[in-house]
């Protein structure tokens, strides 16, 4: 067992006992799941969405408003399950909230993320440092999580500076997303407009950032979101501008990153076409798929994966179901499979052959309007 897993289970464990205490379990076997939404303009959403899923049937309940927000668009649950943490794009803040009985969610605090257009928030393994990726300004802030939820003001502002490959596209610094490594001992930071991947020296008891080198994508690729491989020897990078995807090798001692290999995105013989762009990647349980959205191309990439050697391997592009599919994840079992899309509104169910890592729609779906993040909370 290595110490990612470790670490996700007995958090997974306290996260139990904590939600028996004060939120109310679903039924056997259930799980929620909360979706972050754009509000305003054609989207029909009014903030943070829930809905039940049975991870034995694939089934989706219809989802209900959990809590009012202005675009909550990213989100990110708590390991004991009691909060969830919004960032709110237009407002430039984290939002931190307690999860109710019934699920629905209750406002405790929000902090200034010092920086323009806030796009993402992560939470490290203890549940005590939360990081945000400011997009609009290129810059990343960290937070201590108080026992209450609560977020504290931003123990740590770093603002991205360096080369920009491409002034058209990319304009300057465009920090877009924060990951922390498996041991919880560094963040690693995308940055789109620097086309690279910066790492940060975590210190978890004050929840302060220090600078610890970076990695580079290919010019003018647009590094956007990642995930860590299942051994953690390795991190893959999608590369929103070019439909790519960047492989590295990861060093946990170091916290440092080395390219080895970039892939194609799109299906074999297909042009490149600038109209389209890259959202998440997911890696599959057992750490031998990864999937990878492509917005306005509407479809999810699938990928083998060779974690001996790093290999990564484009095996066919599957319909999303939907108009721009952004985040989607892939719950505990990984035989579910759950798209958003932001432009069509509807959250698709996917079930994944367990032996080929397929993905295939099961004809359920539900809508959210502007839906962009998918976040899983297992109950029981």
């Amino acid at each position: 067992m290595n110490r990612r897993t470790f670490a996700h289970q007995v958090i997974g464990t306290a996260g139990i006992l904590l939600a028996g205490k004060g939120v109310a379990l679903a039924a056997a076997g259930k799980t929620r799941v909360y979706f972050g939404t754009y509000t305003g303009g054609k989207s029909d959403s009014k903030g943070i969405y829930m809905a039940d899923f049975d991870p034995a049937t694939g089934v989706l309940g219809t989802p209900e408003l959990a809590v009012e927000a202005d675009s909550p668009s990213f989100l990110e649950i708590h390991p004991s399950g009691k909060f969830v943490y919004a960032v709110g794009e237009s407002r430039a803040s984290v939002m931190a909230y307690a999860v109710l009985p019934d699920g629905k969610l209750k406002l405790i605090n929000k902090a200034s993320c010092k920086g323009q257009g806030a796009c993402h928030v992560n939470i490290d393994k203890t549940g005590t440092v939360a990081v945000v990726a400011n997009y609009g300004s290129g810059s990343v802030a960290s937070f201590q999580i108080k026992p209450d939820g609560s977020l504290s003001e931003a123990v740590s502002f770093i603002q991205h500076e360096g080369t920009v490959a491409d002034k058209k596209r990319q304009g300057g610094p465009h920090a877009h997303s924060a990951n922390f490594s498996p041991d919880n001992r560094f963040v690693l930071v995308c940055d789109l407009g620097l086309d690279k991947v910066f790492s940060y020296k975590l210190d978890v008891t004050s929840g302060a950032l220090a600078a610890n080198g970076s990695g580079s994508v290919p010019p003018a690729s647009g590094a956007r979101h990642l995930v860590f491989s299942k051994s953690g020897k390795h991190v893959l990078v999608n590369n929103e501008i070019t439909l790519t995807e960047t492989v590295f090798a990861y060093d946990a001692e170091s916290g440092k990153l080395t390219a080895l290999e970039t892939v194609s995105l799109l299906p074999k013989g297909e042009a490149f076409s600038s109209k389209y762009s890259t959202a998440e990647t997911r890696m599959h349980p057992n750490g031998k798929w990864v999937y990878v959205s492509l917005r306005t191309h509407d479809t999810i990439a699938r990928l083998d994966f060779d974690d001996a050697t790093g290999k990564l391997t484009h095996v066919n592009n599957v319909s999303s179901g939907g108009k721009v599919p952004r985040n989607f994840n892939i719950d505990a079992s990984g035989r579910w499979l759950l798209a958003a899309h932001q432009d069509s509104g509807n959250v698709v169910v996917f079930e994944i052959d367990q032996a080929t890592g397929e993905i295939k729609p099961t004809g359920k779906e539900q809508h959210v309007g502007g839906g962009v993040c998918v976040r899983f909370l297992k109950l029981t």
